[in-house]
């Protein structure tokens, strides 16, 4: 098969056009927090779905694009999410994860209760597809899916912040109640929960800082 290609428009056109759009993303990124207390104001569908559209622009291996986004607005399915997540937080909590992590999580102060779960206008559930299924029933391999996936995460959660909403990275271990409550087929697997909305009056998030970039990075 001959390959297709067009040619390539920059952009922004201009080298002082992009100065200014940098200096305005990383303002802009800089600000981002994950947050754990949520308002109860809605959000338009259409805005949920321009995110995901964004999210589903990120690269991938071989542009297999091996991603799955459902988006979860009905109260009763936010339930049974908290319900589930929270059941496997117990046990986290109560046991499952050593006295290092736990001690590590205190400057937060999570424990097993997951409200934002049914607070969050929305619920962005996000899923892996190791592989795809063909139309015949065949399996169509996919390629570096952990990280085309994790990539397109990063999408999301930079396009929820310019919306001007906020969101938390949750992982509830194992997830993989995600894939029965949601009715996903099993090339599916669940890799991230992501809850949507604005933040609730008076929302605080923890005092803490990033590492410099002396501590992350070396210039050679």
């Amino acid at each position: 098969m001959d390959s297709k290609f067009r040619r390539y428009t920059p952009w922004p056109a201009s080298d002082t056009d992009a100065r200014a759009l940098f200096e305005n993303f990383e303002t802009a990124l800089q600000t981002r927090r994950s947050l754990r207390m949520y308002s109860k104001r809605s959000i338009p569908r259409t805005t949920i779905e321009r995110l995901i559209g964004l999210a589903a622009s990120a690269p991938s291996g071989a542009n297999k694009q091996p991603w799955h986004f459902v988006a979860v607005q009905n109260p009763e399915i936010k339930r049974k999410i908290r319900e589930a997540a929270e059941e496997e937080e117990k046990s986290f909590y109560g046991g499952r994860a050593t006295e290092e992590w736990l001690e590590d999580l205190k400057p937060f102060a999570t424990n097993w209760e997951k409200p934002f779960l049914e607070d969050a206008p929305w619920l962005i559930v996000v899923f892996r597809k190791n592989y795809d299924v063909e139309a015949n029933g065949s399996k169509a391999k996919n390629y570096y899916v952990q990280e085309s996936v994790g990539i397109a995460c990063g999408f999301l959660i930079a396009a929820i912040h310019a919306a001007g909403l906020v969101t938390l990275t949750h992982t509830p271990s194992p997830m993989g109640f995600l894939s029965e409550i949601l009715g996903r087929p099993s090339n599916e697997k669940p890799f991230l929960l992501l809850p949507v909305g604005y933040p609730a009056d008076g929302a605080e998030v923890p005092d803490i800082s990033k590492k410099g970039l002396d501590e992350i990075s070396d210039f050679i």
